[in-house]
């Protein structure tokens, strides 16, 4: 048995890499001071593949942002726009990633989406009539190289060709046909630079493989494989798949010439029943995940060695893998010496991930059943503690279809709300969070570590509400917000209020760039004990005549970004939050809060990857678990939420039928795609797509954002359109904050005075 991972985490165990690339995004340092620290941390993920004795280590999966983005670079599929800066490589590469903003240039960034059903974001590559492609970087054979020279042979790693293709952005008139020969010739110059260095592996990854295929994307494939895996000489190719299972083509995989085939036993359904069906190749190596890379709960032995000993009796030659990369879990668990050591040995992080492979291998090939790591394993998972609430089964088990629905109708709502709240044409608001900055977060640190009260703490953040609704009234919006500065994170604060929730102290996940999150783990039945929010909203609402926004995360997302419970299903766990925060929402309007936001940020992001199971294993409980949050409101009580980065069209009219009074959308990185998606849908729903990207420093100018709303109004009714940023404010600084918003409210204004008086 030999054991592999498809990928590490690469953020840095004490996120080493986004606070060193912050500096250098602030000339604080050289790239060259930036670049010795990612040598460090690949060395450290090397060394500690190595010591855990992990066969086949992999390279090419360090990232200064973005791996997707780093094999669009590797051939040189670069829009004019960026290369016209004429920056060196590096820095070219950040504009792409960032957006670059200096002197009399301006250029927006790539667009952002998210990796498949995950909460990372991947930047989508564009490519223009123009665009040569070929080999242009030597980032995959140097970073082998490096670890060579540390006496650690590699299996290099890459976004396969039929994914990047699939998800490229083509920018012109030409498409996948006419750069898929050009792209295939990269690739085999690509796969011979290798063969020339002596690299034994090297993996493909194709996720997108696990999603539906039609006969034309099952052509591609095989044509685009054929032609490289005919030049591939000595080296070993590895397919690898993850987040589902490859049912439309997994008869053609085993015709190709791949020497590996690496295949989702975890999300992957049908992975065993294609296997028991059609058998595997017996001239190719299986690489099994089935050591879950995106859950962090502790590996069932048991489970995993019952069907390792399937495979085997099959004849079938199996590396035992994860089930995706190990970059959508944090580092270690012995980092959280702030947890009972009762919770700590039930999660496996990355490191203890290695662990399970080492041991697993271990036991194998011998009567395991009487191996005392066996033994252990089973003990464990067969206690757990204090995770039963019968107050919150019985609660789930008395819903009725009554309290998915809303006693008034959108149409008596919404004439209701327009006399309520007055709002001119073109309402401005924002999506909810404001700055942290630096004094914010000491604050919150300084409360945690004793060093202040908890009445100096909430002091100080009072203080910040005042000045927050202050300034937001001298820019000029119309729909306030408190501006969260008591917040952490939106699910992780939270999650603090409920029972049922664990939280860690380093365990950081990458979700974007140098952007962190430390998903919370959802341990035992969640329930609401107090009101978590009421405070600090009556408060900021006390400071003004405008109507100021209660804010709230939603059922759906809170769910999507914790660690799940594998004990119970994804519904029971949604609808427990969703009952917790309902009466959050209500205890809101009962304090006279009179809009409400509920953000289902992640809704998308869990949505299976193939369609026909959209409704059946997601959008049928997903949908109802977030009208029971808003159900028991009040028709003059206005419900907001807001989703980012995601692909909506295709789910439109689900999102309407969340029966929200406003939505907001990610919009400005995706060039308003979904404003046609909308109008085919008449969507009835109020919205407010993003005017502009918070996620890059580029101040918009008000003939930007006046040009993107009259794109709008082009395909939206203007009565219905709401004026906002793409997304939260947190990570953003002030001054350009300040800037951009009174950007955005001058361009609403400008269309306001327009648009009065126009039936």
């Amino acid at each position: 048995m030999k054991t592999s991972i498809i990928g590490f985490p690469r953020i840095g165990e004490n996120r080493e890499l986004k606070f060193a690339t912050e500096k250098y995004f602030k000339n604080k340092i050289s790239f060259e001071e930036l670049e010795e620290t990612a040598k460090e941390i690949r060395k450290s993920a090397w060394t500690k593949q190595k010591e855990s004795g992990l066969d086949y280590i992999v390279s090419n999966d360090f990232s200064y942002y973005d791996l997707f983005l780093d094999a669009a670079v590797t051939f040189n599929i670069i829009p004019k726009r960026y290369r016209e800066l004429n920056l060196d490589p590096i820095d070219t590469y950040f504009a792409m990633a960032r957006g670059y903003q200096k002197d009399d240039l301006d250029v927006k960034a790539l667009s952002m989406k998210k990796w498949f059903n995950t909460n990372y974001h991947y930047m989508v590559a564009e490519i223009e009539d123009d665009t040569e492609i070929k080999l242009n970087s030597t980032k995959a054979f140097d970073e082998y190289k490096e670890a060579r020279k540390l006496g650690i042979e590699t299996k290099s790693t890459i976004v396969g060709p039929f994914t990047l293709l699939k998800l490229i952005d083509y920018k012109g008139d030409k498409g996948i046909d006419d750069f898929k020969n050009d792209l295939v010739a990269a690739y085999i110059e690509y796969i011979s630079k290798f063969n020339d260095l002596g690299l034994k592996v090297l993996q493909f990854e194709e996720p997108y493989i696990v999603k539906d295929l039609d006969s034309d994307d099952i052509a591609l494939f095989k044509e685009v494989y054929r032609e490289i895996l005919s030049n591939k000489k000595d080296i070993k190719v590895l397919l690898q798949t993850y987040f589902g299972d490859v049912r439309d083509i997994y008869e053609d995989l085993q015709d190709l010439d791949f020497d590996g085939i690496g295949l989702d036993f975890i999300e992957g359904r049908k992975t065993l029943e294609l296997i028991e069906k059609y058998g595997f190749a017996e001239d190719k190596v299986l690489f099994a995940g089935l050591i879950n890379g995106k859950n962090i709960w502790r590996n069932s032995y048991k489970k995993t060695l019952e069907v390792l000993d399937g495979l085997k009796t099959k004849g079938i030659n199996c590396v035992l893998s994860t089930s995706s990369s190990l970059l959508h879990v944090p580092y270690t668990i012995t980092n959280e010496d702030e947890l009972d050591e009762k919770y700590k040995k039930h999660f496996a992080f990355a490191y203890e991930k290695l662990e399970e492979l080492e041991e697993i291998k271990t036991i194998a090939d011998t009567d395991y059943e009487n191996e005392e790591i066996f033994k252990r394993n089973q003990d464990l998972l067969a206690n757990r503690e204090d995770y039963l609430d019968e107050s919150v089964r019985e609660r789930v088990a008395s819903i009725d279809d009554s309290i998915f629905t809303r006693i008034d109708s959108f149409e008596k709502r919404e004439e209701v709300q327009a006399e309520e709240f007055d709002l001119p044409l073109f309402p401005t608001t924002t999506i909810g969070s404001f700055p942290q900055t630096a004094n914010v977060k000491r604050n919150r640190k300084r409360f945690k570590t004793g060093e202040i009260t908890k009445e100096e703490y909430e002091d100080f953040n009072l203080q910040k509400i005042k000045e927050c609704i202050a300034l937001q009234e001298e820019i000029g919006l119309d729909v306030l917000v408190h501006g969260e500065f008591e917040r952490n994170d939106m699910v992780e604060y939270f999650g603090e209020h409920l029972s049922g929730y664990l939280f860690t102290k380093k365990a950081w996940v990458q979700s974007y760039g140098t952007r962190c999150v430390k998903p919370p783990i959802i341990w035992g039945d969640v329930k609401r004990n107090e009101p978590i929010t009421v405070k600090w909203s009556t408060y900021a609402q006390s400071l003004t005549g405008k109507p100021v926004k209660g804010m709230l995360t939603g059922p759906v997302t809170i769910l999507n970004w914790s660690f799940p419970r594998e004990d119970i299903s994804i519904q029971e766990s949604t609808y427990q939050i969703a009952l917790a925060i309902r009466d959050e929402v209500l205890d809101l309007e009962a304090a006279g809060i009179r809009v409400i936001q509920i953000d289902e940020a992640a809704l998308r992001e869990k949505l299976p990857l193939r369609k026909t199971d959209w409704y059946s294993e997601y959008l049928d409980w997903a949908i109802p678990a977030f009208r029971i949050v808003h159900s028991g409101c009040k028709a003059s009580t206005q419900i907001h939420t807001h989703m980012c980065y995601s692909e909506f069209g295709d789910i439109i009219k689900a999102i309407d039928n969340m029966d929200a009074d406003i939505i907001s959308f990610e919009a400005s990185r995706s060039n308003l795609k979904i404003l046609d998606f909308l109008k085919e849908n008449n969507f009835k729903t109020h919205v407010g797509p993003g005017v502009y990207d918070i996620h890059s420093p580029r101040v918009p100018s008000v003939e930007e954002i006046t040009t993107s709303l009259r794109k709008m109004i082009q395909k939206l009714d203007y009565k219905k359109l709401w004026v906002n940023p793409d997304c939260g404010l947190k990570t953003r600084g002030e001054e350009e904050t300040v800037k951009a918003l009174k950007n955005l409210v001058e361009a609403s204004l400008e269309l306001r005075n327009e648009y009065q008086g126009k039936n």
